[in-house]
């Protein structure tokens, strides 16, 4: 570790500054030597390394949303090529190599933050053994020898018995102290990716991506157990102050900007509902972009949006181009502006009402069996007799219609 940490030593300097300045505004409140003064100056230069790389965790952003947009072009490659994995995998890197995404992106925050995270370990070496770094003189490094942080040395280590009996601590407290860090800083790594893959990712698409997010949740938390015995009490109250500023970064992300298709963005549709219904209005400028980009979408909208937009129109209201919304007196079927409702056919009638002209109707229902009865001018003609202008009515077992007439030699 102490070869890793120097080969980062030209960084240590800045590094070294930093904590000093903030150590000066630290030891006159709290005393100069105070393990409060030490270990805030630390969690102090852990501020100042991520607001510096707000860029970069902005540029992460991007590549995750990049990441997003594109799984259904994924999700077609992985079915087009279920059976080769090697063309698969080759679609996939041209892919990525023609939209400018990089899947790797979500470690860009942590490699950047190595050079300091090793240089830190460096100055805190040097201090556990008396030596002068950086801008840190001799005073200085005295002074950071007696800092305790709940007992335990800055600069002691879970293994280094040696190290924190040089100190002048308890082996006890200093392992008690380390033990409590690294298990607070191991579950801290858990929780953040944990969050990330239950409610701001897209779960109805496999992808690769996903799959690397849920190995770094697995794997980080236990990198930093099994090498957390080894860094000094000072790294590990960096480590586990840039994590928990790093769950909290994105417990805002995740409740302000979240992916689309994930379960944080239904959440994040459903508060805005409520709260168009009861202002009557899509209050705030991002609200305001986040309808406009719905609207625009069209009939791409994900299922969260398509539910958004049919519980709008349910209140009452319809959203603009503009991002705000007005109040319809129309209520669409269609959330996505489809057709009003379908036509009703008509009911399919049976055999018999069909034969008989439709005179099998709901509500009028006439026997087919009842005779109709006969019209009162008409007079009964007497047997045997017919009309020439109508038919002879034709007798049980008879063919209906007019029949030929039967040769003068047939019988009677």
């Amino acid at each position: 570790m102490d070869t890793i940490a120097s080969l980062f030593s030209f960084i240590t300097t800045p590094v070294s500054w930093i904590i000093v300045q903030f150590h000066k505004l630290y030891g006159a409140l709290f005393g100069p030597d105070t393990g409060w003064a030490w270990g805030l100056s630390i969690v102090s230069l852990v501020v100042v390394i991520r607001i510096c790389l707000i860029p970069l965790f902005v540029k992460q952003i991007k590549s995750m949303r990049n990441m997003q947009a594109l799984q259904p072009k994924m999700k077609a490659i992985q079915e087009r090529y279920k059976n080769d994995r090697q063309r698969q995998s080759e679609e996939m890197m041209k892919l990525y190599k023609d939209t400018g995404t990089n899947p790797l992106s979500s470690c860009l925050p942590i490699l950047a933050q190595s050079p300091f995270f090793f240089a830190l370990y460096h100055v805190l070496s040097k201090i556990a053994s008396g030596d002068t770094i950086g801008v840190l003189n001799q005073q200085l490094v005295d002074s950071a020898r007696e800092a305790r942080i709940f007992g335990a040395p800055i600069a002691a280590t879970f293994m280094d018995a040696d190290k924190a009996a040089a100190l002048g601590a308890s082996v006890t407290d200093v392992r008690v102290v380390t033990a409590v860090m690294i298990i607070l800083m191991s579950a801290s790594q858990f929780f953040t990716q944990r969050q990330l893959m239950q409610k701001n990712v897209d779960l109805t698409v496999k992808t690769p991506y996903m799959q690397q997010q849920k190995m770094l949740m697995y794997i980080f938390p236990l990198i930093f157990a099994v090498t957390g015995i080894h860094f000094p009490v000072g790294v590990l109250v960096y480590w586990l102050t840039t994590n928990v500023w790093t769950m909290g970064q994105q417990m805002y992300v995740i409740n302000q900007n979240p992916t689309p298709g994930s379960k944080a963005q239904d959440s994040y549709l459903q508060r805005l509902l409520k709260s168009v219904t009861a202002h009557s209005e899509v209050r705030g400028r991002r609200r305001r972009m986040v309808v406009q980009a719905i609207v625009a979408k069209g009939t791409d909208r994900n299922e969260n949006e398509r539910r958004f937009v049919a519980g709008l129109a349910k209140a009452g209201f319809a959203a603009q181009a503009d991002g705000s919304v007005i109040k319809s007196d129309t209520v669409a079927v269609d959330a996505d502006g489809g057709s009003a409702g379908r036509r009703q056919q008509p009911k399919r009638q049976s055999k018999a009402q069909r034969q008989s002209g439709g005179a099998h109707q709901t509500g009028a229902v006439k026997p087919s069996l009842e005779k109709e009865a006969a019209p009162k001018d008409s007079v009964p003609k007497p047997a045997g007799s017919t009309s020439p202008a109508s038919p002879r009515q034709a007798k049980s077992g008879q063919r209906k219609g007019s029949q030929r007439p039967k040769h003068p030699s047939s019988k009677k």
